[in-house]
């Protein structure tokens, strides 16, 4: 079983388990951790905006224009921001860290 590392915004670190073909947006509700995806992992927002940490970002496939234009579209974006409902566990992912941002903007 794949893990995860979220980082809370207030720095509380929380491991998960992470079963392959799970969205990190769907392993953070399973787990109750609030990465809201408003749009049920639709690409239609940006509310499951998560900052990948620099050494595991590398490992992801590249974004699509779609998440990328989603991305366009939150507070705090930076150079390792992705969706969560983007990014798929898989066992060369075993071990990714993603940060909480503080806040996220619903347009949806």
């Amino acid at each position: 079983m794949n893990k995860i590392t979220f980082i809370h915004p207030d720095g509380k670190e929380q491991v998960c388990e992470a079963p392959d073909g799970l969205s990190v947006l769907e392993v953070a509700h399973r787990n109750m951790i609030d990465l809201e995806g408003a749009c049920e992992g639709s690409m239609a927002c940006s509310t499951c905006h998560v900052i990948v940490d620099d050494a595991w970002y590398a490992k992801l496939d590249e974004p699509e224009e779609e998440e990328e234009d989603m991305l366009d579209l939150t507070f705090g974006l930076k150079r390792t921001s992705r969706l969560g409902c983007q990014i798929r566990m898989s066992d060369n992912l075993d071990g990714l860290i993603v940060k909480l941002p503080a806040e996220h903007r619903n347009l949806v």
